[in-house]
């Protein structure tokens, strides 16, 4: 075990939840969506944010790979391996939902993400921002990623509707602050 790595776990999963935190104070009560959230369904799911990072199969491959200086072929498998479990694990990754077929004129049906899991999402890719001090990165990674990432439409609607909700309350908050002048 790597302290660096449980170091690294633990302000991630305390990143997600202050991320998850803001939204629940800033944002409307349909949270930017114009549908029904469930606050505490959404709550049960970012609590429990990347638990099966501290599962064996998972944990060891990640902190060899990240932590560890390891970095050979057979290392690259195994955090592949354990990359792998933890997207069918984690409901919160985009890629969870998407069904590849073995027999199909279509190779892949994108499904729409649950509320709760779009939100964890979100906040799992705001936690970077938060860490890094600079709550506004998130906007300019969604920019540069939002092409590559498969999202059934509806989700992809969701996303977009509270990412811009996110940031339209971020720009008011910023109007607000006292000028430092």
């Amino acid at each position: 075990m790597s302290e660096a790595y449980d170091i690294y776990l633990k302000e991630h999963i305390g990143a997600v939840q202050k991320a998850w935190q803001w939204l629940k104070d800033h944002l409307p009560e349909d949270l930017c969506t114009g549908e029904p959230v469930d606050i505490y369904e959404i709550d049960k799911v970012v609590e429990r944010h990347d638990e099966s990072k501290t599962k064996p199969d998972e944990y060891y491959p990640y902190d060899a790979w990240f932590y560890g200086g390891r970095q050979s072929y057979a290392d690259k498998i195994a955090f592949e391996t354990a990359f792998l479990k933890h997207l069918h694990r984690n409901p919160h990754h985009w890629q969870y939902w998407i069904l590849t077929h073995d027999d199909s004129d279509e190779p892949e049906t994108l499904i729409g993400m649950p509320m709760p899991y779009i939100f964890e999402m979100i906040c799992d890719w705001w936690s970077f921002s938060w860490r890094k001090g600079d709550l506004y990165a998130i906007f300019s990674w969604w920019d540069e990623h939002k092409d590559y990432i498969k999202l059934e439409k509806h989700t992809r609607e969701l996303v977009e509707k509270i990412l811009n909700g996110m940031k339209k309350i971020l720009d008011e908050l910023k109007e607000e602050e006292p000028n430092a002048d």
